[in-house]
């Protein structure tokens, strides 16, 4: 869910340090392998370059040796023009060259990084293989069902239950009676993979309970709290927010330790999972949107509901000059994920629009853009979809403070028809699983072997 709750322009400068993120194959030996050299691209600052996000990890560029000759000039060009910069944006911390790529790494020791292009004409004799598989390389289906051996994890999004005040994600109109996103996503994604699982496909949840995957918690981020709020202009800042409302509240070690917690380290933590045990084809991220609720203690309904489906991309320049950040886009970007991201999501956008009978929601930020020619979907630079490493499509339907949907929701999922406002209605939740189910089964059974 897009966050209900907007800072103002004087903390501007704490909501970027979030960076809008709320979000084993060798090249062949011809080839020559990117250099690690001294020389730093002329239009780049070195020093503005070396910075990390929010509890990133410095990268070791020579991870990208892999994508040698793997990517034209021409497509390199194209990816990064219509999907991963912004729409309108200035010139990247890198230069690329009629044969390269130059990348400042932001390191002193080793500053550039120089990934080789692939000749136009010319076949690429690198051996690189992503470890996930595109729809062509799965084995044919045969007789089996149509998605045996697909691996998909399937991520909750958000924590739910006990956390869901904190992560200001519950919602309630009624003394007695709440809805949680992180529960209904929990209970979606439970049923989801159920209907997965029947159609051959091996499925995982990443989250499993009402419980963090990350071994952090708030308190024990406080220190990294302080950095982001000294960091931002705010060097001595309240340690709660106790007594505080509104904006006040961000100005606070303890809101912002709680925003590391289940906003970063969380993120980090199913990275962790999805890249290094579940290994996966595709992630789905589950999610419920929201308008602007006001107080939470005196919510307002929202005459707006909708849909709209995310994949990465949408890189903000100053958000490249975070060394993690920029190897991430990086990363995927030479490894295609997006010739497989964005297909997957136009065929899972065109089965839920007809599923769930909503309008395309419409950004009027820079942090989006189309990606595709269906405008249901989007690119955006989440932390999700930035570091879980294969096709990623992030789910964002129904708006929960909709009048209509809250009631739906709060009757979770059923079967069917039931009364709901003096009219029959189906669950919004099965409407959002069969979206999925028959966008997954209308692109592998289109895409797949035979």
């Amino acid at each position: 869910m897009l966050s209900p709750f907007l800072s103002s322009g004087l903390l501007l400068a704490v909501a970027f340090l979030f960076t809008r993120a709320e979000l084993s194959a060798q090249a062949v030996a011809p080839s020559p392998s990117p250099v690690i050299g001294a020389v730093t691209p002329s239009n780049t600052d070195s020093t503005a370059l070396s910075k990390l996000s929010a509890l990133g990890k410095e990268p070791d560029w020579k991870k990208l040796e892999v994508f040698a000759e793997t990517m034209t000039k021409t497509e390199f060009e194209a990816a990064w023009s219509e999907i991963y910069s912004e729409a309108n944006a200035m010139p990247p911390p890198f230069q690329i060259r009629d044969t390269a790529i130059s990348i400042p790494t932001g390191q002193a020791k080793e500053s550039t990084a120089t990934v080789p292009f692939l000749a136009t004409g010319e076949k690429s004799k690198n051996t690189f293989k992503a470890s996930w598989r595109r729809a062509h390389d799965l084995p044919a289906q045969g007789k089996r069902p149509p998605l045996s051996d697909l691996v998909i994890a399937i991520d909750p999004g958000h924590i739910g239950g006990a956390y869901a005040t904190m992560e200001e994600r519950m919602l309630s109109f009624k003394a007695g009676e709440s809805i949680r996103e992180g529960d209904l996503s929990l209970l979606t994604a439970k049923i989801l993979k159920e209907r997965l699982m029947a159609l051959g496909a091996v499925a995982t949840l990443v989250r499993e309970t009402a419980e963090p995957v990350t071994k952090k918690r708030p308190e024990d981020l406080q220190t990294e709290a302080l950095a982001v709020l000294t960091e931002a202009g705010f060097p001595k800042p309240a340690p709660t927010y106790a007594g505080l409302t509104g904006d006040a509240k961000l100005l606070t070690v303890q809101w912002q330790s709680e925003k590391l917690f289940y906003r970063v380290s969380e993120i980090h933590a199913r990275a962790e999972r999805v890249n290094q045990q579940i290994k996966p084809d595709l992630v789905l991220c589950l999610h419920f949107n929201a308008e602007a609720w006001g107080d939470a203690t005196a919510p307002q309904f929202s005459p707006k509901n909708h849909l709209h489906i995310l994949v990465n991309g949408c890189y903000a320049p100053v958000e490249l000059q975070q060394q993690d950040v920029r190897f991430q886009m990086l990363q995927r970007l030479l490894s295609r994920t997006h010739e497989e991201e964005i297909p997957l999501a136009t065929a899972i956008a065109a089965t839920m629009s007809q599923t769930t009978g909503l309008p395309a929601y419409v950004y009027t930020t820079p942090n989006a853009r189309h990606a595709g020619k269906n405008p249901y979907v989007y690119a955006r630079n989440l932390l999700a979809n930035r570091l879980y490493e294969c096709p990623v499509v992030y789910l964002e339907p129904f708006v929960m403070n909709h009048e209509e949907t809250y009631r739906r929701l709060l009757c979770e999922h059923f079967l069917g028809l039931t009364l709901i406002g003096g009219k029959l209605t189906t669950s919004a939740i099965e409407d959002y699983i069969n979206g999925i189910v028959k966008g997954l089964l209308a692109y592998y059974q289109t895409n797949r072997p035979s």
